[in-house]
């Protein structure tokens, strides 16, 4: 990443919390991108090489519908729940469906990259 300091942080599980998650922002992060979700939907893409955002993106203002799983045979696995490493995002749409390359972490980011969100402009 072009800015360490505003490096998302990997999601590690609280053993003293035991309730609904809370949290508002997590951040997908695949070999090349990263797609940064606020309440469930898309607000941020990141090139992860250049560490510039991408404000044309498909991924944007849009909800991931889950993760899919790709196996060397040519058989896949959806999971209609949170998308976990080693998955694809699952886009859904009227228009046109958007899968990602394979999950490599899930993120949580620091509030400083928050910060550095581009402004939501709906298309």
């Amino acid at each position: 990443m072009k800015d360490e300091s505003n490096a998302a942080r990997t999601l590690e599980p609280t053993i003293d919390y035991r309730g609904p998650e809370r949290r508002r922002h997590r951040v997908y992060v695949t070999r090349n991108t990263e797609y940064h979700f606020r309440d469930g939907f898309c607000v941020a893409v990141r090139d992860r090489r250049t560490g510039e955002f991408l404000h044309g993106h498909l991924a944007l203002h849009r909800r991931v519908h889950g993760g899919i799983r790709f196996f060397e045979g040519g058989g896949i696995a959806p999971n209609a729940g949170d998308p976990r490493p080693g998955e694809s995002l699952y886009f859904a749409s009227d228009e046109r469906d958007l899968v990602t390359s394979p999950l490599e972490t899930v993120e949580r980011p620091s509030k400083e990259l928050v910060g550095a969100y581009p402004a939501v402009r709906k298309r």
